[in-house]
């Protein structure tokens, strides 16, 4: 795990980030990774002298289960409130399941990491709403119907982006390819750009993505170039 910028830390969990945000009073989880990695996300924080009941808020970019798939077990871990868009919450809830992919080993892969233990969303967090204090609720539709990206109004502003966006070599683009579990990359392409260019009108300095390399300094731009 390492600090980006000022008490914000990404925890690299194979080819997912989860990002720990350091403030007066505890700590801010954003995504919670593949299922079964709470005591991963445990030792993360003790490394820091922190530990999982300082965790006072939960939130949730999507629900796709490398980002929460340690959902449930976190939020009943700690007592923290788990935070998402009223359609993640849905998802959550176990109304929908994701239909299991075609080939042996996405399939295996599927049914060992790719399904989601259900919870319950404590609170409901559309465009604009301040779930935590310093936080910003961006709703950045496309790669699902309820993604979330976050604001922390820190350090020139930083962004999570969740995978409303990926960045690679100095560059900033959309959701990342589908993954080895068989989920897509985008449920609605149009809506997907459409998010991305709502970003890039945001001002920020740094990014923090699902899945790729932090950018640090000058994110905005990055974004503003990627949306045209």
């Amino acid at each position: 795990m390492r600090e980006v910028v000022d008490g914000v830390f990404e925890l690299g969990l194979g080819k997912v980030n989860v990002h720990l945000v350091v403030t007066d009073d505890g700590v801010v989880l954003v995504d919670t990774g593949l299922p079964r990695l709470a005591p991963v996300i445990e030792h993360a924080l003790k490394g820091i002298g922190r530990s999982l009941g300082e965790i006072r808020a939960i939130l949730l970019t999507h629900h796709h289960a490398d980002h929460a798939g340690s959902a449930a077990d976190l939020r009943a871990r700690t007592g923290a409130p788990l935070v998402a868009h009223a359609l993640t919450a849905f998802h959550l809830a176990g109304s929908e399941q994701a239909p299991e992919p075609e080939g042996r080993l996405r399939r295996f892969l599927f049914r060992r990491l790719g399904k989601v233990e259900p919870t319950k969303v404590d609170r409901m967090a559309g465009d604009g709403a301040e779930p935590v204090p310093g936080f910003t609720a961006v709703h950045t539709p496309g790669h699902t119907k309820g993604h979330l990206s976050f604001l922390l109004d820190r350090a020139g502003g930083v962004l999570f982006a969740g995978d409303a966006a990926t960045a690679a070599n100095g560059r900033v683009a959309g959701p990342p390819p589908a993954t080895m579990t068989g989920v897509p990359p985008v449920t609605d392409s149009e809506k997907a750009a459409a998010s991305l260019a709502r970003l890039a009108e945001r001002d920020f300095e740094h990014a923090l993505f699902g899945h790729g390399r932090p950018v640090t300094g000058g994110a905005a731009a990055l974004f503003r170039e990627a949306a045209g």
